[in-house]
């Protein structure tokens, strides 16, 4: 009985969150724990399902890094990484589009659709709708330049591919590889495709799920919302450091090409999605414009 009340009031308290956004775009980042642990797999397919069910359009990019290094491993090929970039060899792009735009990809649409939407799955070389460039060369942490190779950044998304997929019922699952004008494969970061993905269809909100709770201050405690006025002050005094500075960056990008909010949130919480976006305190940290705009 008591689970059943709070389900209820759980219920209870989203209704208003269902109504603000219905018939709006929401850009997840799928990707760390929740892709590999079988429960949070199903939460969070049930809870893509249900948004679309709600009248909410989702929109999801998957990365797919650990699946990856298991594969190369197995095959021998030794994997080197660059300010998290992973270098990218003809071989290893191979690997990356067998991974991303074949076996998990597949995974994630049929899992989404056991649970009732429509979903489809495409990479960027499918009409070439993700349009990209090679990244030029990248320093080591030793001051040594090197060649990433094949890996990307997005030049140019083709927008209606996703509109006329969305209008038609169906969540798109986007594995992260765009095409050059040469009609090549880039291997692209999934955050990056998530932002540049959520700027073009102005999506009302981007959600990027991590192994971490989100943004933390210096005394390591959760900062609910921020602005760009508070990420420059965490980082001037040192508090944003590593791989939180891309993905914060990346949300206030998005916010600058039209998106409402962007989202850093916990993957490894069952829900977390659902919770972050539809509870007044949220589970993670948000990216506004201003000030208090949960």
């Amino acid at each position: 009985m008591r689970e059943l009340i709070e389900k209820a009031n759980v219920l209870q308290e989203s209704l208003p969150y269902i109504r603000r956004f219905h018939g709006q775009t929401f850009v997840i980042k799928y990707g760390g724990h929740a892709m590999i642990d079988d429960r949070l797999r199903e939460s969070f397919a049930r809870d893509v399902a249900l948004l679309k069910y709600v009248g909410i359009n989702p929109v999801v990019v998957h990365g797919g890094g650990p699946q990856i290094d298991a594969m190369l491993a197995a095959m021998g090929v030794v994997s080197e990484r660059i300010d998290g970039l992973r270098v990218t060899d003809d071989k290893t792009m191979e690997v990356v589009e067998m991974v991303l735009g074949g076996k998990l990809n597949q995974e994630i649409v049929s899992l989404i659709s056991q649970h009732g939407a429509k979903a489809v799955g495409l990479t960027g070389k499918d009409a070439s709708f993700l349009r990209g460039v090679r990244v030029p060369l990248m320093k080591t942490k030793k001051g040594v330049e090197v060649d990433p190779g094949r890996v990307g950044d997005i030049a140019h998304v083709d927008a209606d591919v996703l509109h006329k997929l969305v209008h038609a019922g169906f969540v798109p699952v986007i594995a992260p590889i765009a095409v050059d004008e040469s009609g090549r494969s880039l291997n692209v970061n999934a955050d990056t495709v998530a932002g540049h993905v959520a700027a073009a269809l102005k999506a009302e909100k981007l959600v990027l799920m991590t192994d971490v709770e989100g943004v933390k201050d210096a005394e390591k405690k959760l900062i609910p919302s921020l602005t760009a006025e508070r990420v420059a002050e965490l980082r001037a005094e040192g508090t944003l450091v590593g791989g939180m500075i891309p993905k914060v960056q990346c949300g206030l990008d998005a916010i600058a090409g039209g998106v409402g909010k962007a989202h850093i949130i916990d993957g490894r919480t069952e829900h977390a999605v659902l919770l972050e976006i539809f509870t007044d305190s949220g589970i993670g940290t948000e990216i506004v414009r201003r000030s208090r705009e949960r």
